[in-house]
């Protein structure tokens, strides 16, 4: 039988041994085998909710309340007004709480993304816009989805476009990669501003997209992103799958560059007397994604309201890449876009591109190799968490687990500072860490890889037989896409 788990992690004091002791003194009466099993299962099925409970004791809640009280005053502070300077070590608590809101936004780009090969919906999302949030038992974040975004699947970088075995598919060129969001009143009031939030979609389970990287830099002006400076450069196939769109399909016709411009300036000109913030989140080849259009959006002046007010921008970056050279980095921040690089130490990931030439190495080095088109820098702040501090979580687990985006919420939701005790301080249930992953200690009993639909999306049909049902069809774009896209010079001649 597996060790209590309270016992392993939290040692006894002589009271509670002397109670332990006096309760178990008796000859219980002998079990079956199937006996056994039930309650070892009982037993460990609650012991997950048991530590968390000890650990965080009874008065976590009203703290939370109070902690989000200071948001309306406090929220360019945790939005990075001041680069979180005093923020991450000791964690602040309130930054702690966004940090995790804004990865589970993340997180439901995974959770809503269908990438079963035998589905006809294959590369699309589950559900449709109004819905989403509530499919997802995420209503209470305050947020309506005001559109969905799209890549090109002509794009090669492995593990992002899913396409169905199908021979009719919902598209041949396109995937769903994301979505555009914005607080409704009652959330804006608690958050001190009207928070449009941008989610990017990363790649699903495995990392070979990793080492197929095309890891070569060219000018992000090479592709229609406004700069000055042709020094400024980013990785290429991040670069092209922002900017890519495939005309003969629906979805894809308009670029991702193109639908998050256009997108942004729409909802810019719906709340012009309010205060605004732009929160652009995305985990492992999202967060490229993020970062690319933080960039876009502060330099081609999107940001600056028609009375010289600019909207502040922020990344809250989840296991991403390096994206650009050095050059992008100090460009991007003398914009004023402030990113915040949450990661695992373990995962290499972010440890990708520029294994060679990056920002660990001496300025002179840098300076010299700068030039070369394998030259990386990460921008922003750093965050770096490590899996091996967690009690929860399996210290010799592969690769794939240390790249996982619940994971890394799990490790966030523990934090306190650099050498403090990893201690939960929201509640978040670790048994979520295991969702797409086997991650957790086994005398948890959680099973790896927990979450699914119901019987793989069949259900029964009139007649009795197992189908898949047919779904709404997706939005695509909306119809004054293009008004907008004048406004912002993009048109092409044949609009």
């Amino acid at each position: 039988m597996a060790t209590s788990i309270p016992n392993t992690l939290i040692p006894f004091s002589k009271t509670r041994e002397a109670i332990f002791r006096s309760t178990h003194s008796k000859s219980p009466t002998p079990l079956t085998p199937n006996q056994k099993s039930t309650k070892l299962i009982a037993r460990n099925s609650s012991s997950i909710g048991e530590r968390v409970r000890q650990q965080q004791g009874t008065h976590y809640k009203p703290k939370l309340e109070e902690q989000l009280e200071r948001l309306p005053q406090a929220w360019r502070e945790i939005h990075g007004e001041s680069d979180w300077a005093g923020l991450l070590d000791p964690m602040d608590p309130l930054l702690r709480m966004e940090l995790i809101r804004y990865g589970e936004m993340a997180q439901a780009c995974y959770d809503a993304f269908d990438f079963d090969p035998f589905s006809k919906y294959c590369g699309s999302c589950r559900f449709t816009r109004r819905n989403f949030f509530s499919s997802l038992g995420m209503s209470h974040h305050g947020y309506t989805i005001t559109r969905y975004l799209y890549a090109t699947a002509n794009i090669n970088l492995p593990n992002f476009f899913k396409q169905s075995r199908w021979p009719k598919m919902w598209s041949k060129n396109a995937n769903w990669a994301g979505y555009v969001a914005v607080s409704d009143d009652a959330t804006s009031n608690k958050l001190g501003r009207r928070d449009i939030t941008i989610a990017w979609r990363g790649t699903v389970t495995r990392l070979e997209w990793v080492a197929d990287l095309m890891d070569f830099l060219k000018p992000i002006s090479s592709n229609c992103i406004p700069c000055p400076d042709q020094t400024v450069k980013v990785e290429s196939g991040f670069l092209d799958l922002y900017t890519d769109k495939e005309e003969s399909c629906g979805y894809c016709k308009f670029s991702a560059r193109e639908q998050i411009l256009t997108e942004m300036k729409r909802l810019l000109e719906m709340y012009p007397n309010e205060e605004l913030s732009i929160t652009i989140t995305g985990h492992s080849l999202g967060s490229a994604l993020a970062i690319l259009s933080a960039y876009d959006i502060v330099e081609t002046g999107l940001n600056v309201m028609r009375d010289s007010r600019g909207v502040p921008v922020s990344v809250v970056s989840f296991s991403g890449p390096r994206v650009g050279n050095v050059r992008f980095k100090e460009r991007l921040e003398w914009l004023g876009v402030k990113v915040l690089r949450v990661v695992n130490v373990h995962d290499v990931v972010p440890k990708s591109p520029g294994l060679l030439f990056n920002e660990h190495l001496p300025a002179a080095v840098m300076k010299v190799a700068e030039g070369l088109p394998w030259s990386y820098s990460h921008v922003g702040v750093e965050l770096a968490l490590d899996h091996k501090k967690s009690p929860f979580l399996n210290p010799n687990a592969d690769a794939v687990c240390a790249h996982n985006l619940e994971a890394l919420l799990h490790l966030l939701d523990g934090y306190h500072g650099k050498g403090e005790r990893f201690v939960l301080a929201t509640g978040r249930d670790p048994a979520l860490v295991n969702k797409a992953c086997d991650f957790l200690k086994d005398h948890y009993l959680v099973p790896p890889h927990w979450r699914q639909d119901e019987n793989k999306g069949m259900i029964r049909s009139n007649d009795g037989r197992w189908v898949q049902p047919e779904r709404p069809k997706l939005d695509d774009h909306p119809e004054d896409i293009h008004h907008h896209l004048r406004q912002l010079g993009l048109a092409s001649s044949d609009i």
